[in-house]
């Protein structure tokens, strides 16, 4: 656990540091909404710096883990220590966020993830506690699996957990168009659009529902492994 959890404090400095130079770069008064406009090269590297974040983590991940389960456990712990150890840098470099209230833009794939500090950081702890239950599960009945209903719950919980973090910017882009025709829109008149946007509320009944979904999931696979590991 000690060689994973450094590499995902050390990809979390290694994030807040390009956020750093972003921020200098973009926003030199202080990081604020509406997003500053970024030149074209700019944008599709971070959009390419993204995914490669998302396959290291994969990739730690993989290396760690000795089973599916444990793989998949790995990678979300070493995503979550990454997120965290992330605010802490901005914290620590740029003394951002000013609150756990304050917002922030989380991904940009496929489009604008919005919500308070907060929220990612309780999805965080999260992922950091059902990691640790699943390697440690493992480590007590080697092989135990995810069964289908906690895989709904799990997966239906991680949905509406994106759905969340769109909502606001998707309800935004939809006062301006229809879905109907927003294929139809010229990608640089969304861009415009979206330059223009400012978070205004986060979902919480939306939230709420996904971790609780989630949690339900994770109680439900400790339950049944903790019950046959006594049995037996």
């Amino acid at each position: 656990m000690g060689v994973t959890t450094i590499f995902a404090i050390a990809m979390g400095f290694l994030e807040s540091s390009v956020v750093v130079y972003l921020r200098a770069f973009l926003y030199p008064d202080g990081f604020t909404f509406p997003l500053a406009p970024m030149p074209d090269l700019l944008a599709i590297t971070e959009l390419f710096r993204e995914s490669a974040t998302i396959i290291m983590l994969i990739g730690i991940g993989y290396l760690a883990g000795k089973n599916k389960i444990t793989r998949f456990a790995w990678f979300l712990y070493s995503f979550a220590i990454w997120d965290l150890f992330y605010y802490v840098f901005l914290k620590i470099f740029l003394h951002w966020p000013a609150s756990f209230l304050t917002w922030d833009i989380l991904f940009l794939i496929p489009l604008y993830w919005v919500g308070p500090v907060i929220a990612p950081v309780i999805v965080s702890v999260t992922m950091v506690a059902s990691a640790i239950t699943m390697i440690l599960m493992d480590n007590r009945k080697p092989m135990v699996k995810i069964r289908w209903m906690e895989w709904v719950l799990l997966i239906t919980g991680s949905f509406i957990l994106i759905l969340s973090f769109t909502w606001d910017y998707s309800s935004f882009i939809l006062e301006h168009y229809s879905l109907s025709n927003l294929g139809t829109v010229p990608s640089k008149e969304l861009i415009n659009l979206a330059l223009k946007f400012i978070p205004r509320h986060f979902n919480w009944f939306l939230f709420i529902l996904a971790e609780s979904l989630i949690l339900a999931g994770i109680a439900k696979f400790i339950f049944r492994n903790s019950t046959k590991i006594k049995i037996r």
